[in-house]
């Protein structure tokens, strides 16, 4: 798993959280170190933060989208922003990414990975917690 947050604090409350159930966590606090690990890992599920600063989450998962062996990766989009516009809540769902808000509680955090992982699709070269 990837979680990709430009919040330090979130970024390390969420990793501790789940490899506390038994994930292997990644953890970067920008998009562009983000993109690098998805070209030399393969993840199960990404938690993805939207606002971050220079490449945001929504271009993070566009060029995610774009290579073919990524297409199928469960992204949750997280963010702290309720007022997201519609065409780009509708062009998330389009790349196929839930959208979930801060604050979480560890349960949702733990559903809400429950939920990518079992999304992703086996794959022969991966291990079952990334």
């Amino acid at each position: 798993m990837l979680i990709v947050d430009d919040d330090p604090l979130a970024t390390k409350t969420f990793a501790r959280m789940l490899t506390l159930e038994g994930h292997d966590v990644h953890t970067t606090l920008d998009a562009e170190t983000g993109l690098r690990e998805a070209e030399v890992n393969r993840f199960d599920a990404i938690p993805l933060d939207l606002r971050m600063p220079l490449v945001d989450g929504l271009a993070f998962l566009r060029r995610l989208r774009a290579r073919e062996d990524q297409r199928q990766t469960p992204v949750a989009i997280v963010t702290g922003d309720y007022f997201i516009d519609d065409v780009v809540s509708n062009e998330l769902r389009g790349l196929g990414a839930d959208l979930y808000f801060k604050p979480l509680w560890l349960e949702d955090v733990v559903r809400i990975t429950h939920t990518l992982v079992n999304r992703a699709s086996p794959s022969p070269n991966s291990s079952s917690n990334h």
